[in-house]
């Protein structure tokens, strides 16, 4: 298939996400790696990249955040919309424990990387964030994949009170510390995807602890094949360098 034309998808489920969105479950499949997008067009109105949640069949999770994803909320069973890609480069995906970290929407780029994870015999923690209960993204679905969860809200009205980082506590702290975890649960690779200032503060953590680490970037992407250079970061183009980077080279652009 070639990826630079739409395919029409039709609506079969709508999971409702809290006060967040929803989650819109297609008719097809369409093979992605974990960690890539894809561009999602209604006609009229407007075209926008989003994470594949899941890609058998093809999902992807919508914030409710202005008119077009608006619109993408109000859809129905049965409804049709236009998809291109996939894009991106991904996640990489070596042996061992996983540490995924989502803050807000970024929970549904790393879905589909703990699905893989999982049927791969590895073990999983997803720590995700949001300000409010009604915020969160996709708790039902790393629970339905199997994952230890950690939740964490700014008001505190679920999981820790606080931030996704301080959720994870001592998790990525070296052995020799006086509060670090076990050896079982201190992840081999950490992934994560949320707002900049998380990811920049993660990567330093990661880095500090000599844990490995990639970072999938949300910048806004008008084209999805590095025509407008609108998703620059640094001297990279998010769409096609990324969306996932190392946390090494997100400290260089950023931190």
């Amino acid at each position: 298939m070639n990826d630079d034309l739409h395919t029409v998808y039709t609506v079969r489920r709508v999971v409702p996400e809290g006060a967040a969105g929803v989650t819109l479950i297609l008719d097809s499949p369409l093979p992605t790696a974990p960690g890539q997008f894809v561009m999602v067009w209604l006609p009229g109105v407007e075209e926008r990249p989003f994470s594949v949640m899941d890609d058998a069949p093809l999902s992807v999770t919508v914030a409710d955040v202005g008119p077009f994803t608006h619109a993408l909320c109000a859809l129905q069973a049965g409804d049709r919309v236009w998809v291109r890609g996939p894009y991106g480069h991904g996640y990489s995906q070596p042996t061992g424990e996983f540490l995924l970290v989502g803050g807000g929407s970024g929970a549904a780029s790393l879905t589909l990387l703990a699905a893989r994870a999982i049927a791969a015999g590895r073990r999983v923690v997803a720590a995700i964030g949001a300000r409010t209960a009604d915020d969160l993204l996709l708790a039902w679905r790393f629970r339905q994949l199997g994952c230890e969860l950690i939740v964490a809200t700014d008001d505190g009205t679920a999981g820790c009170h606080g931030t996704v980082l301080d959720a994870i506590g001592d998790r990525l702290a070296m052995p020799s510390s006086p509060a670090a975890p076990t050896s079982r649960d201190r992840p081999d690779s950490v992934y994560a995807c949320g707002p900049e200032g998380m990811l920049v503060a993660l990567a330093r953590l990661a880095e500090a602890q000599g844990v490995p680490c990639e970072v999938s970037m949300e910048r806004t992407m008008k084209c999805g094949i590095g025509l407008s250079g609108a998703c620059h970061c640094g001297d990279r183009l998010v769409c096609q360098d990324g969306p996932v980077f190392a946390g090494q080279t997100i400290l260089r652009a950023l931190g």
